[in-house]
């Protein structure tokens, strides 16, 4: 599966704003972010003023990073967002917040979602008792999404369980971090999202 292998913070740099994608690094003044605020290369401190199209296309790079998805995959995201009743900006944040990936690390399993990705690829992670390796799998109301048994022992599933407490979850999850599993409690909602874009301008983007 074809994948971004680059510097991340460079991403975070490139949009001007902290993606997360290095977990608890981006938490602290190490983020390359708040050391270096300009984008990277040897032209990133010029002032550049970006047109409108740049506008749109920088929103919707911005969200494929977040959640680590490629253009084919995105835009298969969207099309089925456009399909379903009501705002399409918010059927896709919804649709992308749902992915097992996601929800894994929202769950605190992961301190990233790179990391929670790796997890589920690699069989660590179970949805009602069955082992799901697919990251975009979809989940519903009412799914137990647990950490196997024998990987509850991973250095970094240890760290970034300690992690959660400060970072918190979304009410829209219940986690017992106990037991390493957590639920869904609901699907959630456009106010609940709290992912930094302008939604509405990807359905620009793709609307042109």
């Amino acid at each position: 599966m074809a994948r971004y292998r680059g510097a991340v913070c460079r991403l975070c740099r490139r949009e001007g704003t902290k993606l997360f994608l290095k977990g608890d690094r981006c938490y602290t003044d190490k983020c390359a972010l708040e050391r270096r605020s300009y984008p990277p290369g040897q032209h990133g401190q010029r002032r550049t003023k970006l047109t409108p199209y740049s506008l749109l296309l920088r929103e919707k790079q911005k969200l494929k990073k977040i959640y680590g998805i490629l253009e084919v995959q995105f835009r298969r995201y969207f099309e089925q967002a456009w399909a379903q009743k009501g705002v399409t900006g918010e059927n896709l944040l919804i649709l992308l917040e749902r992915r097992l990936d996601n929800v894994v690390y929202r769950m605190g399993f992961a301190n990233s979602r790179n990391q929670a990705r790796q997890l589920v690829t690699h069989g660590h992670i179970m949805i009602n008792d069955k082992k799901v390796d697919i990251p975009s799998y979809l989940v519903r109301v009412g799914d137990i999404i647990k950490v196997r048994e024998k990987s509850r022992k991973i250095l970094f599933i240890k760290e970034a369980m300690e992690a959660l407490a400060r970072r918190g979850f979304p009410s829209w999850l219940e986690v017992n971090k106990d037991q390493f599993e957590g639920k869904i409690r609901a699907l959630l909602t456009g106010e609940q999202i709290d992912i930094p874009v302008r939604e509405q301008s990807i359905v620009e983007f793709y609307s042109k």
